[in-house]
């Protein structure tokens, strides 16, 4: 494989209503390599559409368009049902926002994560338990036999979003798509899920795309960052430079953010220009 997992051109994402089209997305183009790339902007910007259209995950009333969409050389679009299911959960995945919503209440965590690993690879149920309290391990879960079989009603959210993330680790994919992992959770548990993210970049070479809201987040724990708004991307830039952002959406985003030491009563508004949009 080169050193480009992911190559998004024009992407677009309509929904037809009663009252007319929905652009979600609109012309959305970024390569991703093994790196972490921050997609950020407020809500409704189109970011996680942005994500489940390469998931293959928008809904089917949902038109899905691009120039290239391409993981490793396989056109996403072009590519049949049961391929992109074979992708999904094996060589891309994605950890969604909220465990409690995102998780199979009825289900428990073991078995969820068990299903996961035996619907990509042919391996008996009880290879398939120690993999899978291992995976548990291995996002910092304390106690993996117990957690196991427990359901996601009686896990916290933090437990809930890293069991989470072993689910979607344990066939071991290449690009992971993060939708607001860290939004739900207090600030200690954060950094551990940070933590493990950033772990698995650094040694198994995956590729991250991290969604958030966070700036301040984003720019300390990406490499670059794309800036959306209203379906659209308006700037790109290093992480290390957000701070110095040209657009003025960046900054009009930047100068709401609550600063230690500043008096700033009250913090200032974003000032929207139709450009912007345009």
């Amino acid at each position: 494989m080169s050193g480009t997992l992911l190559e998004v051109d024009d992407l677009r994402v309509n929904f037809p209503t009663r009252t007319g089209l929905v652009q979600a997305v609109r012309g959305v183009s970024f390569s991703l390599g093994r790196e972490r790339l921050g997609i950020v902007g407020e809500s409704g910007s189109g970011k996680s559409q942005t994500g489940r259209a390469i998931m293959g995950l928008t809904p089917p009333q949902a038109e899905v368009t691009a120039k290239k969409l391409a993981f490793d050389g396989i056109d996403l679009l072009a590519a049949p049902a049961r391929q992109r299911r074979a992708l999904r959960g094996k060589r891309i995945a994605m950890i969604l926002q909220d465990p409690k919503y995102s998780l199979d209440p009825v289900m428990s965590i073991g078995r969820q994560i068990v299903e996961t690993l035996r619907t990509h690879e042919k391996v008996g149920k009880a290879e398939a338990r120690d993999r899978a309290l291992a995976m548990l391990e291995a996002v910092q879960i304390r106690d993996p036999a117990r957690v196991f079989d427990l359901h996601p009603h009686e896990v916290s959210g933090g437990m809930g979003q890293r069991a989470m993330i072993a689910m979607m680790l344990i066939a071991g994919p290449e690009m992971m798509i993060a939708d607001e992992p860290t939004s739900a959770l207090d600030v200690t548990v954060q950094l551990d899920v940070l933590g493990i993210l950033d772990k698995l970049v650094s040694e198994r070479g995956m590729g991250l795309i991290f969604i958030s809201h966070d700036l301040r987040l984003v720019s300390s724990f990406c490499d670059r960052v794309i800036v959306m708004y209203a379906g659209k991307v308006v700037e790109q830039l290093k992480a290390s430079e957000l701070r110095d952002a040209q657009h003025p959406y960046t900054r009009g985003l930047l100068n709401c953010m609550p600063r230690i030491g500043f008096e700033r009563h009250p913090l200032p508004v974003l000032d929207r220009k139709p450009e912007w949009a345009a």
